[in-house]
This record gives C-alpha cells, structure tokens and sequence, in this order.
C-alpha cells in the first residue's frame, strides 16, 4: 500500500501532517481511488498508490504480421527495429489511434495480399478528433500489416510492409 518514509522525509512533516498523510491513505483504500491532492496552508500534499496494470501485448495474426514468440521480447523490439529498417515499410506519420477502415463494421481499406496503387488510402490515424487518411507512397502489394485495428501508434512506428 504506502511505502515508509525515510527520516528525512519524515522530519520534514509534523504530527498533523502525518495524520494528514495517514488519513489521506485510508480514504484511497475505502474509495479505490488512485490518488488524492490537496493543498492548503502552503502544503501541497498528492498521496497515490501504485498500481500494477497487466499490458496486453496485442498477438500477431498470422495473416496480417509476422508470428512473433512468446517469451521474445528482446527479439520483438530488434524485429520492430528491423522493420523499420525494411525498404517497403509505411512508418506512422503522427501519433494517434490507427483504423483498418473507414468506420467501425466496414470493410478494410486493405489486407494482406492487397495491390495498392501510389496515393491509395492504407489506414486511417485518429488525431485530435480528426481522422487523418494515410496513403501508400508507391504501389505494390501488401505483404504485411503491423498493427492492430484500433491500436494506439507512435511517430515513425512501423504500419505496413508494402512489396
């Protein structure tokens, strides 16, 4: 839950304070908030708990990425940066949340195996409440697509692998 102070720390509060402190804990306990601030008298006070949140790794789809190991971090993180290294890669020119199509149920602008023509739309990025129509920079077919529908991406993070 709380973690102790050091003495320093410790010395720096009063009594009160402590109780504060205390009393602040318990609340975040009763009501499962993750944290409380609050200021008064000049003492700016924020108590929150840690909180270990299990991330999902979304698992490659065969037929959209590569298969990638169990266990492989290490090995996922070089392939990613291999990726991105790969002569057909369509990086992400924003950060925002990725779509495979146009609205939610509708058919994807494409899928592997998919020709593209230079200037077609691959994916759509959310940004700002704006959907923003990301197009191939060249044709080919689609080989690989990196990314999960509705996947938040990075700058420069690898899309697609176009051949």
């Amino acid at each position: 839950m709380a973690r102790q102070p050091d003495d320093k720390v410790a010395a720096k509060f009063s009594s009160e304070d402590s109780a504060l402190i205390r009393e602040l804990a318990l609340l975040l306990d009763e009501t499962d908030l993750s944290e409380i601030e609050i200021e008064r008298a000049g003492l700016r006070l924020r108590v929150a708990r840690n909180i270990s949140v299990a991330t999902s790794v979304p698992v490659a789809v065969a037929a959209h990425a590569a298969p990638v190991a169990a266990g492989a971090a290490p090995a996922a993180a070089a392939a990613a940066t291999d990726l991105a290294k790969h002569p057909g890669v369509v990086p992400s020119p924003m950060v925002g949340t990725a779509y495979w199509a146009p609205e939610p149920g509708a058919k994807p602008f494409i899928e592997v195996g998919s020709r593209v023509t230079a200037g077609q739309t691959l994916l759509i990025i959310e940004a700002m409440k704006t959907m923003n129509q990301i197009p191939s920079p060249r044709a080919g077919t689609v080989t690989q697509i990196l990314i999960e529908d509705g996947q938040p991406v990075e700058f420069g993070e690898p899309l697609v692998i176009i051949e």
